[in-house]
C-alpha cells in the first residue's frame, strides 16, 4: 500500500480476518477501511471501529493515526484496491471478468452456475462491481476456490483500467454495448472504448467471449492474437441457439449449437436475454472443458438474485421486481417478458439516468416500442418517463403518469387489482418501495 504503520510493535504479525468498510460490521480481527464519502467521512467512525474489535485502522489522515494500530496511506480506496490485487496474487483460482452495458448480473449468475457443475467457483456478490465492490469480491475468495466470476461496472472512461489492473482476466466476457452512462460516455462508440479496456489486461492466451449479436463488438477480429468466440441468435456465431419457445413467463427453453454439437436446454427465467445469457454460460463452460450435459445442468439450476426479474406471488397478484437498475435496452427487454403474461398486465416503469444529453428521446423510444406490446395498462413515474408516457397515449394505449414514486404508491389501490406487474426503473426511483406496496398490500 505504501504505507506508514503507527501502533504496537508485537501487532505488526497479527493476522487480519476481514476487511470492512462499515463500523457496524466490524469483527474481531478485521481491518476497518473509512472511506471519504459524499456525505460522511469514515474517519469518524474510526475509533468505534476499534472499540468494536478491528485490530487495524487505515488513514489517509494523519490525525487518525494515534487512535491505535493505524496504516497511514494516500487514499484509503486505493489501498484496499493494492491489497485486493495482491491477496488475488496469492490465490491460484482462475479470473473470469463479466462486463457489458446490460445484463451483466445475469450473466454473472448464468457463467457461475455452469462453472459451478465442475469447479468451486465463487462470484461477485451482489452488485460489488466498481472500483471499491470490486475488492471486497475478491476478498470473498480463498485457496480453494478454482473460479472466480467477477462483475465489472463502470460509467467513466479510466474506470475500468482500474478494474482490470486489480483483477486480470483469464477469461473476458462482454455482454453487449448499450445506450447506457452516455452521459459520461458520450455515445455507443465511447462505450466500446471504455469496456473493452479490459483487454488491456488479459493474461496471455486468455479467450474472449463476446456477443455476435451486437453490431460493435462483432468487428472484434482477435485480441492479443487470440480470435473471440461469438455467441448470439444468429447461426453466423460459434455458439448459437434455434428451437426457442416460451414456456409464459416460468421459463424458455432452447436449442444450443455449441460446434460439432446441438443440445436442448430450459432456462428457468423467461425471455430471449435469458437465452443469450445461456449462450454465454455455454461457450464459458466449453472453453473450461465441461460436456454438454454439464453446461444443461448449470442453465437449467440458475437463480437470480431478487430486484432482477424476480417473481413475488401474491394472493392476486404476480410483481416482476426488476427495480434494481434499468437502461433503454433492459426496459425493452423486461417490457417484452411482462407480454408474455397470460393474465391482466400493467407495467410500472420510471426515469432511467446517465443517459446524457438524449435522454429525452431514449425514454420517448421506449415508449414508441412499448405500444405495440399486449399490455393492458401502463404507469410512468417521473419527469422524463413523461416522454414515454407521451408516446404510448400518441398510440392509444392507456396509460397513466404520476411525478413521484411516493405519489404511484399511494394511487396503488386504484389501478392494481390483479395479474401481473412489471415495476422496473433506474435504482435512484426507488422503486422497492412499489414492490413493497404491492406485496405487503397483496398478502
Amino acid at each position: 500500500m505504501g504505507g506508514t504503520y503507527t501502533g504496537p510493535a508485537d501487532l505488526r504479525n497479527k493476522e487480519i480476518s476481514a476487511v470492512t468498510t462499515d463500523s457496524r460490521r466490524v469483527t474481531d480481527g478485521c481491518l476497518f477501511v473509512p472511506i471519504v464519502g459524499e456525505k460522511v467521512d469514515g474517519h469518524s467512525f474510526i475509533p468505534k471501529a476499534l472499540e468494536g474489535g478491528a485490530a487495524l485502522t487505515l488513514s489517509e489522515k494523519e490525525e487518525w493515526c494515534g487512535k491505535g494500530p493505524c496504516i497511514f496511506v494516500p487514499s484509503t480506496e486505493k489501498a484496499v484496491a493494492d491489497i485486493a490485487r495482491f491477496y488475488l496474487s496469492r490465490l491460484s483460482c482462475k479470473v473470469v471478468s463479466v462486463t457489458g452495458s446490460v445484463g451483466k448480473t445475469s450473466t454473472k449468475e448464468t457463467v457461475a452456475a455452469v462453472l459451478s457443475r465442475r469447479f468451486r467457483t465463487k462470484k461477485t456478490p451482489g452488485n460489488l462491481n466498481n472500483a471499491l465492490g470490486l475488492p471486497f469480491s475478491i476478498f470473498t475468495l480463498d485457496e480453494n476456490d478454482e473460479i472466480a466470476v467477477l462483475e465489472m461496472g463502470i460509467n467513466h472512461f479510466g474506470e475500468m483500467e482500474v478494474l482490470g489492473s486489480i483483477a486480470p482476466p483469464d477469461m473476458s466476457i462482454i455482454t453487449n454495448i448499450g445506450e447506457c452512462h452516455l452521459e459520461f460516455l458520450g455515445d455507443r462508440d465511447g462505450v466500446f472504448r471504455a469496456k473493452t479496456a479490459i483487454f488491456d489486461y488479459l493474461k496471455e492466451g486468455a479467450p474472449v467471449i463476446l456477443n455476435g449479436d451486437d453490431d460493435k463488438l462483432r468487428r472484434v477480429k482477435e485480441v492479443h492474437g487470440v480470435k473471440p468466440v461469438f455467441y448470439g441468435l444468429s447461426p453466423e456465431n460459434d455458439v448459437w441457439a434455434d428451437e426457442i419457445a416460451e414456456e409464459g413467463m416460468e421459463a424458455v427453453r432452447c436449442r444450443i449449437h455449441l460446434g460439432e454439437e446441438t443440445f436442448p436446454v430450459r432456462i428457468p427465467y423467461p425471455g430471449m436475454h435469458m437465452v443469450m445469457n445461456a449462450l454465454c454460460g455455454a461457450a464459458a463452460g466449453r472453453a473450461f472443458g465441461l460436456s454438454a450435459e454439464e453446461i444443461a445442468a448449470g442453465i437449467s439450476s440458475l437463480r437470480l438474485p431478487d430486484g432482477r426479474l424476480h417473481k413475488i406471488r401474491t394472493k392476486t397478484l404476480t410483481v416482476i421486481d426488476d427495480c434494481y437498475n434499468a437502461n433503454p435496452m433492459s426496459m425493452k427487454a423486461s417490457l417484452r417478458v411482462l407480454a408474455a403474461a397470460e393474465d391482466r398486465k400493467t407495467a410500472i416503469i420510471g426515469d432511467m439516468g446517465e443517459l446524457g444529453s438524449e435522454e429525452a428521446r431514449y425514454h420517448t423510444e421506449v415508449g414508441e416500442a412499448a405500444s405495440s406490446l399486449p399490455v393492458d395498462l401502463f404507469v410512468t413515474v417521473g419527469p422524463l418517463s413523461r416522454h414515454t408516457a407521451a408516446a404510448l397515449a400518441k398510440a392509444g394505449r392507456n396509460v397513466l403518469s404520476f411525478d413521484t414514486t411516493e405519489e404511484c404508491v399511494s394511487h396503488l389501490p386504484e389501478f392494481i387489482k390483479e395479474g401481473t406487474v412489471l415495476v422496473k426503473a433506474s435504482h435512484f426511483m426507488e422503486f422497492d418501495r412499489i414492490v413493497e406496496a404491492l406485496t405487503k398490500e397483496h398478502n
